[in-house]
């Protein structure tokens, strides 16, 4: 918890004092009452810790009260107005493999339906799917279903071109903000690739670009090193190719821009990350005041310390 205005909780030191300047003056009216001797034959039943407890209630209020004037604020996470999340996900020949169960562009697609379950409402969505060339499926959208239609249409084939992937995406994001806005809405790239890029431009460049756009990427890279598929020869036979994931590249890819980089080799990892990343990605830390609470928690003493004045003492103080 933080304070708004801290310099406000030094008006908390007059309370001991308030407190000591009580005790005296309980004391003092004591002994002008009656001599301590004659006490117990004068008020044979004293209020004894009664007396006290509606004064200790106004002083826990009036130090609540204190509080609630400095303003205390607690960080929060809050969806951010106008996000917008672009899922980039990899369809080239390599997600035939079944290193992954049922295989890579199953639960890729899987993984993806997950992350749009925990994303925020209101957040926009695209989706790019690529192998040799980048293709843009879906433009963002809150429709989630329209997303996960377009995603479900996708089918493996073809090599790799990360680094055009990263450009179609962010030229989607750029496409989406609006010209001329002072501070545009915050974007993300979510990336999932399963082998290394051997078309195209550079990821890692790509990267830089999505840096300087305020873009961070999210990398996935799925598939173990001992995966393979089958391809078929021109002659008719078939050769088994392996197709290990390249986390290196991801890696650097997700630190040039600002991101994150994971590395699974299993469909239940693969969900979790990017449910957890639906989360995260298009959120952020915000204060929030709790004065009015605390305030309200302040009266409430008081109108504790009152009834029980009024209860048995006939007055409010």
């Amino acid at each position: 918890m933080s304070f708004e205005t801290p310099l406000v909780l030094v008006a908390l030191v007059a309370l001991p004092v308030a407190a000591w300047a009580y005790v005296r003056a309980e004391r003092g009216r004591r002994a002008a009452f009656a001599p301590p001797a004659l006490m117990a034959s004068v008020l044979p039943q004293r209020p004894g810790w009664r007396r006290h407890a509606p004064v200790a209630l106004y002083a826990l209020a009036a130090a609540v009260l204190i509080v609630a004037v400095a303003r205390p604020q607690v960080m929060a996470t809050v969806a951010v107005e106008q996000a917008t999340v672009v899922v980039v996900t990899d369809r080239s020949g390599s997600m035939l493999a079944r290193d992954v169960a049922p295989n890579r562009l199953v639960a890729a697609r899987r993984a993806a339906s997950a992350f749009l379950d925990a994303l925020p409402e209101k957040v926009r969505v695209g989706a790019v799917a690529f192998n040799h060339t980048a293709q843009v499926i879906q433009s963002p959208t809150s429709d989630r279903e329209a997303v996960r239609e377009a995603l479900s249409n996708v089918d493996a084939a073809g090599s790799t071109a990360t680094g055009d992937a990263i450009q179609s995406a962010l030229a989607l994001i750029r496409g989406s903000r609006r010209p001329g806005a002072a501070k545009p809405p915050p974007a993300a790239i979510v990336l999932l690739s399963d082998g290394k890029s051997v078309r195209g431009s550079d990821p890692v460049v790509a990267a830089q670009a999505a840096r300087e756009a305020r873009v961070p990427i999210y990398t996935v890279a799925l598939g173990t090193p001992g995966g393979t598929i089958e391809s078929r020869r021109r002659d008719g036979s078939v050769r088994t190719v392996p197709v290990p994931p390249d986390p290196q590249t991801l890696r650097e890819v997700a630190e040039r821009s600002g991101g994150r980089t994971f590395a699974v080799a299993d469909s239940e990892k693969l969900a979790q990350i990017y449910e957890d990343l639906g989360s995260q990605v298009a959120t952020e830390k915000r204060p929030r005041e709790l004065t009015g609470t605390v305030a309200g928690g302040a009266l409430l003493l008081m109108a504790l310390a009152a009834l029980a004045s009024l209860r048995w003492f006939g007055r409010v103080i």
